[in-house]
């Protein structure tokens, strides 16, 4: 089911408003370069020049990339992986391997990242200073992957390596590195939390707690009477909400089979949160939390439509087989939350008679052989809908089923000065 809108004789109405990309949205559109931080650029460097991948692929791979046909990823100890939208109406399973260190060589990693002040300070602020790379080469091993470290796997039938989805797959790897530098030493086989406390253990030694607490100067404190006698100072200025919503940390871990989280899911609600988060902040009055669950499934698909318009897409589809409903019945319920939210879904749930002098005015606007029942005014293929909020939702049949067509319409907005219709 195309869930673009269609052409018809409602093409003329006022188009809905364009929707700003969600979390779910294809990269951004143009050629604008994989990895913006450093270390983003140096795994691309890796990918392109040190791997020694089929460079044949590498091409389509970024532009599968910048399509947005790849899902969410996942990266963890010594692997990414990731689904891919391909030709085929079923995804394509990518896993790409990365060679991990062992233990030996962890210590060694450790102890030179701890012997350069800055750089262990650094990662302590959660920072990955560009010396880091030139600390680790320093001892014979490299944090970004080298020739036949990389072993990328799909379930499509090609056979390069990589194939275009693998390697979209690894071009996306840069953008998450973007936002979480640690992945980088997670693919290598420690966790942030793990690296942390080993350059902690490093650096403090033994006796380190009790010779920083015999040698800090003690606080001597405020009196609570000297303390409510200060002035008040002015608050700070608010500050500016971002332009966009934020990401949410990378979950690195891989769903259980059979358990009791899904870690796509979870993470589709932590994106959706960050969404509904900035949207009150601009100044937004709904929370989602008056939604009824099927109101708020219908918002979250609204925002999965297939903007290619060649069918139901994979990430609809999955909220839908999570959601217990057919993909093509939250489809439609999805067109018609984007065309009204509650109005429109109200629409398509409930008939209803709002009087013969409301219905009057769609008879008169589709003209001649237009038909009422109740709040439904239809001609040939092409339906209105009046929604309790005053506006007429349009509709059209496609094999045997009502679909909706469009944002709502304010009917005498298209009368001529004689009261006739347009």
């Amino acid at each position: 089911m195309s869930a673009t809108r269609r052409s018809g004789s409602f093409s003329q109405y006022p188009k809905a408003r364009p929707r700003r990309p969600g979390p779910s949205a294809p990269r951004p559109s143009g050629r604008a370069p994989f990895g913006t931080t450093w270390w983003g650029q140096a795994w691309v460097e890796a990918l392109e020049q040190r791997a020694h991948l089929d460079t044949n692929r590498l091409p389509r791979g970024r532009a599968y990339a910048r399509s947005g046909a790849v899902g969410a990823l996942t990266l963890d100890v010594g692997r990414i992986s990731a689904s891919v939208q391909g030709t085929r109406a079923q995804p394509y399973s990518v896993t790409v391997r990365v060679r991990t260190f062992n233990d030996r060589e962890w210590n060694a990693v450790l102890d030179a990242l701890v012997g350069e002040i800055g750089h262990a300070a650094a990662l302590l602020d959660g920072e990955l200073a560009p010396g880091i790379a030139r600390d680790v080469e320093s001892i014979g091993l490299d944090l970004l992957p080298g020739p036949g470290e990389i072993e990328p796997h799909c379930t499509c039938p090609d056979w390069a390596d990589p194939c275009k989805h693998a390697a979209a797959v690894c071009y996306l790897v840069a953008d998450e590195l973007d936002r979480d530098p640690f992945g980088l030493l997670r693919l290598r086989g420690r966790g942030r939390d793990e690296v942390l406390a080993a350059l902690r253990a490093r650096r403090g030694g033994p006796g380190a707690l009790e010779h920083v607490s015999s040698t800090r100067p003690v606080d001597a404190g405020v009196r609570a009477r000297d303390a409510w006698r200060r002035p008040l100072a002015a608050p700070p200025a608010l500050p500016l909400p971002p332009e966009r919503p934020g990401h949410p940390v990378l979950l690195m871990t891989d769903s259980v089979a059979h358990g009791a989280i899904d870690a796509g899911a979870l993470r589709a609600l932590a994106f959706d949160a960050a969404a509904r988060a900035l949207e009150l902040a601009l100044g937004g009055t709904s929370s989602g939390l008056e939604l009824t669950r099927g109101e708020d499934l219908a918002r979250r698909a609204a925002g999965l439509i297939d903007p290619t318009g060649r069918g139901v897409s994979p990430d609809l589809e999955a909220l839908a087989r999570r959601a217990d409903v057919a993909p093509r019945v939250l489809a439609r319920r999805a067109l018609a939350w984007r065309a009204g939210a509650r109005a429109g879904l109200e629409t398509l749930d409930h008939s209803w008679d709002p009087g013969r002098a409301v219905v009057a005015e769609a008879i008169s606007f589709l003209g001649d052989g237009a038909v009422a029942r109740r709040n439904r005014v239809t001609r040939g293929d092409a339906q209105l809908r009046y929604a309790r909020d005053g506006s007429w939702y349009p509709y059209r049949r496609s094999s045997g089923t009502w679909e909706p067509d469009g944002p709502g319409l304010v009917l005498s907005a298209f009368a001529d000065d004689d009261g006739s219709g347009d």
